[in-house]
This record gives structure tokens, C-alpha cells and sequence, in this order.
């Protein structure tokens, strides 16, 4: 059998990411695909009504836009294209207002009025210093940074309590988009530097906006896919890997898998020390997601929602915190914390006639296994009555349905672990390459790498790099 320079477990976008990498230099790559498909959790399907497309899991990309590594390759040669609303997000409240965030800082600021001064102090330095930031922020946690002062601009916001730094603002409008924002790292957002994800999220927003990709999700990882094959590598589907002894031969091999997957693939192979780490690896809340066909698109109360690619619904700042420490805590929320993805508003290639495709997830409990179908619809029924009479199909996946989908999140987490403080900082574990796996050759890959979960590629990238000085190393 011939000898491959590397071969890649996983076709999600770091696997393809690593594997795009390796190929760029020359390098023979081979990716191997358990599932009958490729994408990950950028997969799409039609899950309700014919013709309509789905996100199954992914469905907006900040990050990918803004992404070191995705932005430099050619994927639009590959049929990659990206859409935007006309609004990127929504977080409406019971009194018919709503926070909302467009592209344009300065709109923004408009629309939040008494707020916008405030919403400007506090992102304008961060979008100013958006590529600087998404090197350094995309990366380790724990190591010097590319660009000092932008970190230490971006670390004055980040290190806080989210709920602290939403109190930066006066109305419950700027409060509640802020929050909803943070609520996206599945943490308390009372805890130290959960203000990290939602200032990074308005910020890309406002550097690149809140994209879709035409023709859902997959279209990401299909011209990854064709730019790899373009570059001599090959991808193989329907190959499970189980075992060390399922993978052909390769001088490196780079696992987009969780790290107790790995252990239980490298066996007693792996160093006892090493293999304790990855099976301790803690996973956090899970997504129970709902898959709508909707005829004519959501009655929101609130206009701007109407043309929102993104809808946060989590009421209140108050009734977004609670929702959020209570999932942490295994405790179902009645009121739990809803995205609402309206990808056709800027992607009409995915409804059929005036027949829509709507997706919407639940923070839940990790494991959830009660139905929150209803708690769903109420929230939304709660910003725009008479939603449920739209409703022409429904598809459910609950947190254990998501598992079987994606052996990666595990009990629903689709974030592929934890993000309390511990696991950002020493992701996988307490060792000085968070991408060496512990085995010669052999590398992490996965969200469970710096800088995690997202569809951005860097952990891919950043693997794939130490792969690279591997293989020079070895000669």
C-alpha cells in the first residue's frame, strides 16, 4: 500500500481546512469520511417540503468571512457564494422594540439611540482592529499574541462577566442584543470572560456581516472539497474509523474527532497520562433543534425581524441570563433561549414558491431528552402571534438525534465541549501543543482545539501547520 504524507479523519470544515492545508505544500492527502457525506455540521438537506433547503446544523457564518485562513483561498472559483440580509440580527422584546445589529456600525449606533455613543466606544476599536483580532483571537488562548495592543483592547471587553459589560448600556434594547450574542458560548454569562464571544460577534458583524452561504452550508465544504481535489488530494465517504488499525498508511494523521474519540481510536496506544486528559474532556449544553416549512415567512411584531437573517429570542437581559445559567446548571428553562435562522431573506434559492425554510434551535440541558417542540413555538408565537398557523411541516432533532448525526456532539453539544473557563484556556487539555494528539504524527484537529467551535477553519489550519513542521522535521 502506498505511503500517504498525510491522512485526514473528518470532512467538517477542519478536516477539510487541514487537508487544503497539507495539499497547498505538495503533500499526498487523504480524507476519510465515516458518514455516506461530507460537510460536518455544514451539512444541508431538504428536511421538510421538496425544494426547500435546510441547514442541518450551521447555517450563519460570521466567522468565516472573517477567518486568516478560509478568506485566502479561492472558494469562490469553487461555487462558494456568499448572501446577506438586509438586517444580520434581531433580538426583539415584549414590547414590540427589538435590539437590532446591521452590517454598518453607525446604523447600528442610530437604531440603538441614547445607546449608540456607547455601542461605539465600546466596538469601534474592536472592528477597527478586526483582521489584527481574528489572527490572535483564532488561535491559542495561551501564547504571545501577533498583535499585542489589539488583544489588549479586545481583553479589556472579553475578561468581563458578559452581564457586566451589558451594563455598559442604559436600554434594555442594546442590553439584550449584546446578551444574546454572549449566550452563544453556552456559559452563566456572570462569569469571567463570557464577554469573549459576544463582542467578537458584534464586532465580525460589523467588519463582515452575518453571511449565508447560496445553497446552504454544504456549499462551504463542497468548495473546500473541489479546491482539495483540485490540488490532487482525494476524500473518502463511508469509511468509519474505529481503530488505529482502519487508517492506511501516512507519515502524519490529523483527527477531526472530539478527544475522547481519540482516545478510544488510539487505545492503548496512547499514554496513560494523555488518554486520562481526553476521556476527562467535558461537554456542555445541548441544541434541541426544529426544521419549519413556513408559508409567506414569520408575522414578527417587530418589523426589522421581518428582514433579519438572525433572530435571538431570549426576552429580556435578565430572562436571556437565567435561560442560560439554568441550561448550565441541567435545569430545562420554560422560557429557553431560541435562534431563529431566516438564511432565505438573503438566499431565496432555498424556498419553493412563497413556501420557506426556517430554522430554529433551544439551548437545552446536555443529554435533554423531553421534547421542547412547544417551549420553541411559544417563544417565537410570544414576537409574532399567529406564527403557528404559518407552519406547514416540522422537523425535530433533539440533543440525541444530533449525537447520532455528528459523533462530535456528543449529548447535543454542538460546540463540540464545554467552554467553561478551564476548557478555553487549556483546550484539550494541560499540554504545551494543544494540537499534538500524543501519538508521533499524529494531530487534533477538531473544535476541541483552539480557537474552537465555528466555522472558520483555524483549528484545521493551525493542526495542519504543526503537521507541516512535522513532515520537514521528519524529512
Amino acid at each position: 500500500m502506498t505511503l500517504l504524507d498525510a491522512v485526514v479523519v473528518g470532512s467538517g470544515p477542519n478536516g477539510l481546512a487541514a487537508a487544503v492545508a497539507l495539499a497547498q505544500q505538495g503533500h499526498s492527502v487523504q480524507v476519510l469520511e465515516g458518514h455516506d457525506e461530507i460537510g460536518g455540521g455544514t451539512r444541508t438537506a431538504e428536511l421538510t417540503e421538496p425544494g426547500l433547503l435546510h441547514d442541518v446544523c450551521s447555517a450563519i457564518h460570521p466567522f468565516a468571512q472573517a477567518s486568516p485562513y478560509l478568506s485566502t483561498l479561492p472558494l469562490a472559483e469553487h461555487g462558494l457564494v456568499w448572501r446577506h440580509a438586509e438586517v444580520d440580527l434581531a433580538h426583539p422584546l415584549d414590547d414590540g422594540s427589538a435590539g437590532i445589529l446591521k452590517r454598518a456600525l453607525s446604523e447600528t449606533a442610530i437604531g440603538l439611540g441614547a445607546d449608540g455613543r456607547r455601542w461605539l466606544q465600546v466596538f469601534q476599536p474592536l472592528v477597527d482592529r478586526m483582521d489584527d483580532l481574528a489572527e490572535d483571537v483564532l488561535g491559542p488562548v495561551v501564547r504571545w499574541p501577533d498583535h499585542p495592543l489589539s488583544m489588549a483592547v479586545f481583553g479589556l471587553r472579553a475578561g468581563l462577566p458578559a452581564t457586566v459589560l451589558a451594563r455598559t448600556f442604559r436600554t434594555e434594547q442594546a442590553r439584550a442584543l449584546f446578551l444574546g450574542c454572549a449566550a452563544h458560548m453556552y456559559r452563566p454569562l456572570g462569569g469571567l470572560a463570557t464577554s469573549a464571544a459576544g463582542a467578537m460577534l458584534v464586532a465580525t458583524g460589523h467588519a463582515y456581516g452575518w453571511p449565508v452561504a447560496e445553497g446552504g452550508s454544504r456549499a462551504i465544504t463542497d468548495a473546500l472539497a473541489s479546491l482539495l481535489r483540485s490540488l490532487g488530494g482525494t476524500i473518502s465517504t463511508g469509511v468509519p474509523v474505529r481503530s488505529l488499525a482502519d487508517l492506511p498508511p501516512a507519515r502524519v494523521t490529523l483527527f477531526d474527532t472530539t478527544p475522547d474519540a481519540f482516545a478510544r481510536i488510539a487505545g492503548d496506544e496512547l499514554p496513560a497520562r494523555r488518554a486520562r486528559a481526553y476521556r476527562r474532556w467535558r461537554y456542555g449544553p445541548g441544541a434541541f433543534k426544529l426544521d419549519l416549512a413556513v408559508r409567506g415567512g414569520i408575522p414578527w411584531t417587530n418589523d426589522s425581524c421581518r428582514r433579519a437573517g438572525t433572530v435571538h429570542l431570549g426576552g429580556s437581559p435578565a430572562e436571556t441570563a437565567e435561560a442560560e445559567a439554568a441550561v448550565v446548571r441541567g435545569r430545562m428553562p420554560e422560557r429557553p433561549f431560541v435562534l431563529v435562522g431566516q438564511q432565505y431573506l438573503a438566499d431565496p434559492t432555498r424556498s419553493a414558491g412563497d413556501l420557506h425554510p426556517v430554522w430554529l434551535y433551544a439551548h437545552v440541558p446536555h443529554g435533554y431528552d423531553g421534547d421542547v417542540t412547544d417551549a420553541v413555538l411559544d417563544q417565537v408565537e410570544r414576537f409574532a402571534p399567529g406564527f403557528r398557523d404559518t407552519i406547514v411541516a416540522t422537523h425535530t432533532m433533539p440533543p440525541a438525534a444530533y449525537a447520532s448525526y455528528n459523533p462530535n456532539y456528543v449529548g447535543g453539544d454542538i460546540a463540540g465541549g464545554a467552554n467553561d473557563l478551564r476548557q478555553l484556556v487549556l483546550r484539550p487539555s494541560l499540554q504545551a501543543d494543544p494540537y499534538d494528539a500524543g501519538l508521533p504524527g499524529m494531530f487534533l484537529c477538531s473544535a476541541a482545539t483552539p480557537p474552537g467551535a465555528g466555522v472558520h477553519g483555524m483549528c484545521g489550519f493551525r493542526a495542519a501547520q504543526r503537521a507541516l513542521r512535522h513532515l520537514s522535521d521528519a524529512g
